[in-house]
């Protein structure tokens, strides 16, 4: 049998062995069909490189570890609109309507972990995410283009835009 597992590994099938092994002993206890057993594969399959490939684009984003928004103290920053935050921001309804969003405020309040659950969800739906902060987006936009170009667009007031990116998060 580690020899299939070594084979299957050979043809490019991620799932690991542990989940393969636990697949057939479903399949043998339940007597599933050929078909059966291929389409449960499949949905194995496809789940194991959607999470290695969100875990690969997280990483590439820059998101960083971070808690998730059922750790958030609601209660502590009496400022922010939790609504609007939810609705409209973590649920990513302002992508749909190519708004921005901005969240501003001191210390401690809970931006930047906003911001990473913001990122994190709009890399579960597919998007592209690039988190960084001012410095280090102007210092790669400066490697790219000229600095005649920037100062251009800065005085005519054009906002400048990095083209490979769905969303650009920015801390500072």
């Amino acid at each position: 049998m580690s020899a299939l597992f070594d084979e299957l590994g050979r043809l490019g099938l991620r799932s690991s062995r542990g989940q393969l092994e636990a697949l057939l002993t479903h399949a043998t206890k339940s007597r599933l069909s050929p078909v059966q057993v291929i389409e449960h594969l499949v949905d194995v399959e496809r789940r194991e490189r959607d999470a290695r490939n969100l875990a690969s684009r997280a990483k590439k984003a820059a998101v960083g570890p971070h808690k998730t928004m059922e750790r958030f103290d609601w209660d502590h920053p009496t400022k922010i609109d939790r609504p609007l935050c939810e609705e409209q921001v973590l649920n990513l309804a302002f992508v749909e309507t190519r708004s921005n969003v901005l969240f501003r405020g001191p210390a401690g309040l809970g931006k930047t972990m906003l911001e990473q659950n913001t990122a994190t969800a709009a890399l579960a739906a597919g998007m592209t995410v690039c988190f960084t902060n001012v410095g280090a987006a102007l210092a790669d936009l400066l490697k790219q283009e000229s600095l005649p170009a920037v100062q251009e667009a800065s005085e005519m007031g054009e906002l400048l835009k990095i083209r490979s990116f769905d969303r650009l998060l920015d801390r500072e």
